[in-house]
C-alpha cells in the first residue's frame, strides 16, 4: 500500500492502539459507523431483495392480468353463442309458425313473386321456391293479377322447365292474368319462365332474349402432360368420363354431346312458341342465343310492353303491391352457401347439370 493511500484509510491514520483500547473504541463506535466494506455488502443485498421483490410483483400483476383478459374472452364467446342459438331459434320458430301464416292484405293488390338471382335448385330462385310463391299469389282473392318480377341470367334447365309448366297450368285456369316484368336481365332460362306469362313488360334497357343452351369447359389433357402428371379415371363404359377436363374428346363424342345440347334447345324453342304463339316475329335470329334489349325485343315480339313494376302499378289505378316470395331461411341459407364453396374448394363432384339455360 502507498503512503498516500495510508493517508486516507481511516485504520491506518491517527495514534497507535493498543489492543485493549483498540476493543474499547469499537464498543463505543455508533451502530452505523461500521467499515465501507460492510456497508456495501449490506447495500447490495438489500437492493438484490428489493429488486426481487419488485420482479415477484410484475410477474403476480401478469398472471392477474392474464387471467382477467382470458376470463373476459370466455364471456365474450359464451354471449356470443347464446346470442347465436337465440337468433337461430327466433328465426326457426319465425318460420314454421309466423311465415306461413301472413295473410293477403284485404285490399285490391298486385301479387308479386321474385324470380332473382340465377334459377337453380340451391338458390333463392328455385323452382320450389317460385312455384310455392306463385300459388299462394294465385289463390289470394284480392290479387288482380299475378306478376313474376324476373331479374336473372338463367340457369338450371329442369328448374326454369318446372316453373315454366306451372306458370303454363295456372295460366289454362284462366282466373288471373299472370304478367312477367323484367327488370335489369330476362335472359336464357329466365326467359323461358317468362315465355310462360300472359304478358311480358320489360324496360327499354332490359336484357332479354338468349334463348339457347350452353355447356362450358376446359381440356387440360396437353397441360398435364407437360407437368408430368397422370390422370387415373376408372370407368364402366367407354364413354363415362367423356366431359373429364383432362381427358380427350373424340369425334363421336362431341357429335353425341352436341345433339344432347340440340334436343335441349329444342325444347326450350318449342316451349317459348308454346308460350308466346303469334306474338313471335318471323325472324330465324331468335333461336340463336341473342340477347336483345326491351325496345329491340318489343319489335322481336319477344316483349309486349315497355315499363316496370310501377307502369304496371298504375295500369291497375295503383294498386299496391305484395310479395308473395316465400322467406327464406338465412342459417339455411348461408350453409348451403358455405357447402357450395367447400365443395368448390376440395373438388368435389355437385349436383348442378352441366347443361345451362344461362349467360355465359
Amino acid at each position: 500500500m502507498s503512503d498516500d493511500d495510508k493517508r486516507d484509510d481511516r485504520w491506518t491514520t491517527g495514534p497507535e492502539l493498543t489492543p485493549e483500547q483498540a476493543r474499547q473504541a469499537r464498543q463505543q463506535a455508533p451502530a452505523d459507523a461500521a467499515p465501507p466494506g460492510d456497508e456495501d455488502v449490506d447495500t447490495l443485498r438489500e437492493r438484490q431483495r428489493l429488486a426481487q421483490l419488485e420482479m415477484m410483483d410484475r410477474w403476480i400483476d401478469g398472471v392477474l392480468t392474464e387471467q382477467r383478459r382470458s376470463r373476459r374472452w370466455k364471456l365474450f364467446f359464451r354471449f356470443f353463442f347464446a346470442l347465436l342459438i337465440l337468433a337461430s331459434l327466433s328465426t326457426t320458430f319465425y318460420g314454421l309458425f309466423v311465415a306461413p301464416g301472413v295473410s293477403a292484405p284485404a285490399e285490391r293488390h298486385l301479387g308479386v313473386v321474385e324470380v332473382k338471382g340465377v334459377i337453380d335448385s340451391e338458390s333463392p330462385a328455385s323452382a320450389q321456391r317460385v312455384i310455392e310463391g306463385l300459388e299462394r299469389a294465385w289463390k289470394a282473392d284480392q290479387a288482380e293479377a299475378v306478376v313474376l318480377h324476373v331479374n336473372s341470367p338463367g340457369g338450371s334447365p329442369v328448374q326454369s322447365q318446372r316453373i315454366f309448366d306451372a306458370v303454363m297450368r295456372l295460366r289454362e285456369e284462366g282466373d288471373k292474368p299472370i304478367i312477367a316484368v323484367v327488370e335489369d336481365i330476362g335472359a336464357s332460362g329466365a326467359y323461358y319462365v317468362a315465355a310462360a306469362a300472359d304478358e311480358i313488360v320489360a324496360a327499354p334497357a332490359s336484357l332479354v332474349g338468349s334463348i339457347g343452351v350452353i355447356h362450358a369447359g376446359f381440356g387440360f389433357e396437353e397441360a398435364i402432360e407437360r407437368l408430368g402428371v397422370e390422370r387415373r379415371v376408372f370407368t364402366a363404359g367407354e364413354n363415362k368420363a367423356f366431359l373429364d377436363p383432362f381427358s380427350d374428346i373424340s369425334r363421336s363424342q362431341r357429335q353425341f354431346w352436341q345433339q344432347v345440347l340440340a334436343t335441349t334447345h329444342r325444347q326450350f324453342i318449342d316451349d317459348v312458341r308454346e308460350g308466346r304463339g303469334e306474338r313471335l316475329a318471323d325472324d330465324e335470329r331468335l333461336f340463336s342465343g341473342l340477347i336483345w334489349t326491351g325496345e329491340q325485343a318489343k319489335s322481336l315480339g319477344l316483349v309486349d310492353e315497355l315499363g316496370s313494376l310501377d307502369t304496371l302499378a298504375r295500369r291497375f289505378e295503383g294498386a299496391r303491391l305484395q310479395d308473395y316470395t316465400p322467406r327464406l331461411d338465412p342459417f339455411e341459407r348461408i350453409s348451403r352457401q358455405f357447402g357450395r364453396v367447400a365443395a368448390e374448394w376440395l373438388g368435389l363432384p355437385q349436383a348442378a347439370a352441366p347443361v345451362r339455360y344461362q349467360l355465359p
